[in-house]
């Protein structure tokens, strides 16, 4: 089942993402758990390679829906399964007791949990990590800085500053509703852990 999602991301990546760095990037994300890791720890794709297929859910939602004439493919391809590589080596799995409805036994489950080794925030996470080898354009950094919306931290003190990207970045408001349509339609109860 990973080569299924591992190799469907790597075509659309090769084909759509031409830029200097573009190789380094995938290397790297060879070296971390991106391709295994969960997207969450209880909620949508919380299970192995769930991270791979929301961030391919993502790109598939934003091409299908909001790809008009003049929008880039590899700002398209960047954003789409890009946008939560903060992610990557992110989740750790712990063990925990539960209790055997059947049985009455006490057993000890898998389930994810969050050992955050660079606490940046989350969008703003994303963009740094894929800076480090691509150069975003500011479109492409402002929607994956602010696909998370209203769920973002920041936005919750009252900032403006994600009103003015939409107004001004209309890739950033399509990322987002891509990110809400994948996580709260097509992927509603995907969340087993399997080991």
């Amino acid at each position: 089942m990973e080569n299924q999602y591992k190799d469907r991301f790597y075509g659309i990546f090769q084909e759509h993402v031409t830029r200097t760095g573009a190789e380094q990037l995938l290397n790297w994300l060879e070296k971390t758990d991106f391709f295994s890791a969960p997207a969450s720890t209880k909620f949508h794709c919380a299970c192995e390679f769930g991270l791979v297929q929301h961030s391919l859910n993502v790109y598939q939602v934003l091409r299908e829906k909001y790809f008009e004439e003049g929008d880039s493919e590899e700002s398209f391809a960047l954003c789409g399964l890009l946008h939560d590589v903060c992610k990557a080596q992110f989740y750790k799995v712990a063990t925990r007791n539960v209790k055997n409805e059947e049985t009455g036994q006490w057993e000890k489950r898998p389930y994810y949990t969050i050992e955050d080794a660079f606490p940046y925030g989350h969008g703003e996470k994303s963009v740094y990590l894929i800076e480090r080898f691509v150069r975003l354009k500011p479109a492409e950094a402002m929607a994956i800085r602010w696909h998370m919306g209203g769920f973002d931290e920041s936005v919750k003190g009252g900032s403006f500053a994600i009103s003015t990207a939409y107004d001004r970045y209309p890739l950033a408001v399509k990322l987002h509703l891509a990110d809400l349509e994948a996580t709260y339609l097509r992927e509603h109860g995907t969340s087993d852990i399997r080991h």
